[in-house]
């Protein structure tokens, strides 16, 4: 009996220890365009974020109120991920987002009115689309040029108008961040203090909608 259970045991071990880090690596679509299958929310005040978050007709809405944000469950390391989003032709005025990546979990004792953890935000705010906000302690070697946590970015907006579809890129490769528009690099990061974490959606006061998240991994 012993020998049967160590030749099962085995062989199920080994297994085990082959499985890739799928934590790490996920090539496919990160939302399905029916729920919000791996996927968490935290909102300003503890909030109900089906008041800020829907999906109709496969694509994802965001009402950008109240302040918060989506996230998936799982934390990925050297990847690209790339959102198709747009702003609605209504906008009349900039409206805000963004990417995060390299998000770490929410600290157990932070108040509820303190939204961001530790992450890289890449600015999704029209005609902002390729600056960078360094949240919760995050850190860069390049230097803070706008406020007390952001930076710039160097080149002109490539934004296609409210109404159209945007391609938005963030590529995560070790410590490094960069984020391309339309196909265009619009700034680029070093030396971050992490390297892994969550990706995460934000809302931040304004109206959006996504029709597509996919990551993709790096080598």
């Amino acid at each position: 009996m012993l020998k049967t259970i160590l030749r099962i045991a085995v062989p199920l071990c080994f297994a085990v220890a082959s499985l890739p880090n799928l934590q790490a690596q996920n090539d496919g679509n990160l939302f399905n365009g029916k729920d919000f299958s791996g996927w968490t929310f935290f909102m300003r005040g503890n909030t109900d974020p089906a008041q800020t978050f829907s999906i109709a007709d496969g694509v994802l809405h965001c009402t950008g109120k109240p302040t918060g944000y989506m996230r998936t469950e799982k934390k990925y390391s050297d990847f690209k991920v790339t959102v198709e989003w747009r702003f609605p032709t209504t906008m009349t005025k900039a409206i805000n987002t963004g990417v995060c990546v390299f998000m770490q979990d929410r600290a157990a004792d932070a108040p509820t009115n303190s939204v961001w953890p530790n992450c890289i935000e890449c600015q999704g705010m029209h005609d902002h689309q390729g600056d960078f906000w360094l949240q919760g302690g995050a850190t860069c070697n390049e230097p803070i040029t706008q406020g007390k946590n952001g930076i710039k970015m160097p080149n002109p907006s490539a934004e296609n108008p409210a109404g159209e579809w945007n391609t938005f890129t963030v590529i995560c490769k070790s410590n490094t961040v960069e984020i391309v528009v339309n196909g265009k690099s619009m700034s680029k990061i070093t030396g971050c203090n992490n390297s892994s974490g969550y990706i995460g959606l934000q809302s931040e006061g304004g109206p959006w909608e996504a029709r597509k998240v996919t990551v993709e991994p790096l080598p």
